[in-house]
């Protein structure tokens, strides 16, 4: 355990004895709301060197810098596992993206589809949000998160290996409840508010690489079906097993 009150994820190579300089956003978190000062210990992690032990040999009002002192925790890298969906009302994106990393997804990517409300997204905004339910939730890696691309021209390109699993909507009333089979690399496709469009459904339904899901007998929120979804996968072929 490293001891620390606070995570915090930085860019920035970690090791015995490395320092560590502090954005002016991040030694205003430290220093003036968290009200910590020299000396004081504070959980570091970047995705590639595990978690570290630091203390704070330098505070300033806009700077500051920590040095590494131990490592307290390895780099624990989530399952092969992506989360593609639809950007909805904003408070509800973040809600995703923020379950998402918690939940173990290793890369997030929003599609925008037919019927898709949003046609931008603001991806630093997201990647903080990111960032933020790693630094909370205890993990050692934060996830990706992908500019918005459009489906049909993600499903080109699309490598034929990493299968979909696709939350399908239209299987809400049918009696047959499908699961993930099958090890190796997975993404998971969440719809928008509207659904898939009939041309969409028809393409989907036709490549060898997407498995169709049931999620339960009723049509969810676009929120709650991405993290009902990754909890079938995580259950089922992921790290909870």
């Amino acid at each position: 355990m490293s001891g620390a009150k606070v995570r915090l994820f930085v860019d920035h190579p970690l090791g015995a004895g490395q320092s560590v300089p502090l954005s002016r956003d991040q030694a205003h978190y430290l220093f003036g709301v968290m009200r910590l000062g020299e000396g004081d210990a504070v959980a570091l992690f970047n995705s590639r060197d595990g978690e570290w032990r630091a203390e704070i040999t330098e505070a300033r009002k806009k700077a500051g810098e920590l040095t590494c002192v131990d490592q307290t925790a390895p780099l624990r890298m989530p399952p092969d596992l992506w989360l593609l969906f639809a950007p909805i009302k904003k408070a509800r994106t973040d809600f995703i993206v923020e379950k998402a990393a918690e939940m173990g997804a290793a890369k997030i990517v929003p599609v925008q589809t037919e019927f898709t409300n949003s046609e931008r997204i603001r991806q630093d905004r997201l990647q903080a949000h990111a960032i933020e339910a790693a630094e909370q939730c205890g993990g050692t890696y934060v996830p990706e998160v992908a500019e918005l691309q459009r489906l049909d021209r993600l499903l080109e390109a699309w490598d034929p290996a990493r299968r979909i699993l696709w939350a399908d909507e239209g299987l809400a009333d049918h009696s047959a409840q499908t699961r993930p089979e099958g090890e190796g690399p997975w993404a998971i496709l969440i719809g928008p508010e509207g659904g898939f469009s009939p041309a969409e459904r028809a393409r989907l339904a036709a490549l060898p690489f997407v498995q169709p899901v049931r999620l339960g007998p009723r049509i969810l929120r676009a929120d709650t079906a991405a993290v009902a979804a990754m909890t079938l996968w995580q259950v089922t072929l992921g790290d909870w097993v």
